[in-house]
């Protein structure tokens, strides 16, 4: 399951009384930190300390924030947390059919120009995108020749390493809580997934106690706002709508809402449109520019959801939409049973916009925080 935390100020820590000098320690005992400044890591010892401290937090195990503030006590816990085993398994199937056309290149004896030919046309066919793929084939002979590789599964390991590098700029947390409330603005084109995600994103804010306020800015697309009250009614979540309403003038009248009773969230839903449909694109600026009348901090977020089957049309579909709202994060959905799931490795290199989550199904719990790591590792398995 999914973990929120709502960012706060840092709260500054409670002196830390100095570690028990050990029995027996060859080194001579390091310096005792004045009460103001945190301790050092304490000495270990062959007895155990009384009050073992807890291992650092992992990164990337929520949907809302990869790191936890410190302030926030957090129980130890294993080194790979079931829920996120589970989800690496889902994300994983999801993404097999681009996996498998990828993982076919390494099945030969001998790391060879044929090989390198064959990942240049994988890479291609994935939507990995021509610089992408350059940088990648750069990085793999490269890297190749460095360590004297000669086995197909040496390579293949590498491209693992240099497409997670590609992808780590991605990776940042979505943050609840620094306003309030936090408005969030979603956009996308018509079909890649925008009102499910907001019901999703909608459900898990909820479950954790926040209290999320939905406006159904969306006017232009039949049944969008009866999809969108479903959603309010399955969370029990408040929504404001207006029959016939304009976009802009509803989206202020939820800000205002929120602001008035005291909500941690306001989701703006917006209509799905394409980016050359100009009239449209001009009307998220007029709700942008609204928004921020109501609240002149406001938009904090504003999000785009693509489709991962459009491939390179996605990569398109940021740049146009980024140079009108100034987005400030991605939602990419629908990569499940898609042959194009390489196309966040062109987003990283054309227009490295961070994506927050990415999701491989209909339910619930597919859709999760996005991490490097785990991304390049089942692509590749």
């Amino acid at each position: 399951m999914f973990s929120f935390f709502r960012k706060k100020p840092p709260a500054t820590p409670a002196p830390v009384a100095a570690p028990a000098p050990a029995p027996v320690v060859e080194a001579p005992p390091a310096p005792v930190a004045p009460p103001t400044v945190a301790a050092p890591a304490p000495v270990v010892v062959p007895v155990p300390a009384p009050t073992p401290a807890p291992p650092p937090p992992r990164s990337g195990g929520g949907l809302i924030g990869s790191a936890l503030v410190q302030a926030i006590e957090i129980p130890v816990v294993p080194e790979v947390a079931p829920e996120r085993q589970n989800w690496m398994e889902r994300l994983t199937e999801g993404l097999k059919k681009t996996g498998t056309n990828l993982s076919q290149v390494f099945t030969g004896a001998q790391i060879d120009e044929a090989l390198y030919e064959e990942l240049e046309t994988a890479l291609l066919l994935a939507d990995t995108g021509v610089p992408a793929t350059d940088y990648l084939l750069t990085e793999v002979r490269r890297k190749v020749a460095a360590t004297g590789a000669t086995r197909p599964v040496q390579a293949k390991n590498i491209l693992v390493d240099a497409l997670t590098q590609l992808l780590r700029p991605l990776e940042k947390p979505l943050t609840i809580g620094e306003h309030q409330p936090t408005v969030i603005m979603v956009a996308g084109v018509n079909g890649a997934g925008k009102t499910t995600s907001i019901g999703k994103l909608t459900k898990h804010l909820a479950d954790e106690g926040e209290t999320v306020l939905l406006a159904a800015a969306d006017t232009f697309r039949a049944a969008a706002k009866e999809q969108l009250a479903v959603w309010a009614d399955r969370n029990k979540v408040e929504i404001v709508s207006q029959e016939g309403g304009d976009p802009a003038a509803v989206s202020f009248d939820a800000v205002s809402a929120g602001k008035a009773r005291r909500k941690n969230v306001v989701i703006v839903d917006t209509a799905g449109r394409l980016p050359t449909q100009q009239h449209l694109m001009e009307e998220l600026r007029k709700i942008r520019r609204v928004v921020t009348k109501a609240d002149a901090t406001a938009p904090h977020e504003v999000l785009l959801v693509i489709d991962g089957n459009t491939g390179q049309n996605a990569v398109q579909q940021v740049k146009a939409f980024d140079a009108v709202l100034q987005l400030t994060g991605l939602v990419v959905t629908k990569l499940d049973g898609t042959a194009k799931g390489g196309v966040l490795a062109a987003i990283a290199q054309e227009r490295p916009v961070p994506v927050y989550f990415i999701g491989v199904g209909e339910r619930l719990e597919d859709l999760e925080t996005f991490n490097a790591r785990e991304f390049a590792l089942a692509l590749l398995s």
